[in-house]
């Protein structure tokens, strides 16, 4: 049973379809950890192009998917609840194996450090129990609340 569904994922976090590379958040201990799947199908819009007769998942959409469940993570923690999270690095990223149509994506974030508005966390994306991406992400978070208009303008692109 997920603890969050599409809808409230996209109450957390800004983006959407196509770009929204996650189905339902399994787990989450606020502040702590995140599990949450990506179904990764054949009509994903990227498969088209990458590559045609050999259908992989690109691996900056791997890190994308990630770095969306760690803002998930990151905006669900009490401190920066309301707020926008932003990637601002990426350290000693990993690809150990393809991501195909019909596989499972399942993302695994875990806060690293953290410092005020800004921190790490260790993420991995693993597919039938087997690693195939894993980094470390850096993040900030907007010191600014979102506004219920801006909120409102995000949801209406």
């Amino acid at each position: 049973m997920a603890v969050l569904t599409t809808t409230e994922i996209m109450d957390l976090i800004p983006n959407r379809h196509p770009i929204l590379y996650m189905d339902y958040v399994d787990e989450m201990v606020p502040g702590e950890s995140l599990i949450a799947t990506k179904n990764v199908t054949i009509n994903e819009q990227f498969f088209q192009g990458h590559f045609p007769g050999n259908p992989v998942m690109p691996g900056v959409l791997i890190i994308e998917s990630l770095a969306q469940a760690a803002s998930i993570l990151i905006l669900s923690s009490p401190q920066f609840v309301g707020k926008t999270a932003y990637m601002t690095g990426i350290d000693n990223a990993k690809f150990k194996r393809m991501v195909k149509p019909g596989d499972v994506l399942k993302l695994h974030v875990e806060f690293g450090n953290l410092r005020e508005n800004m921190g790490t966390v260790n993420v991995k994306a693993m597919v039938d129990g087997k690693l195939a991406t894993s980094a470390e992400l850096m993040f900030v978070v907007s010191p600014e609340e979102k506004s219920a208009d801006n909120a409102k303008s995000e949801t209406e692109k």
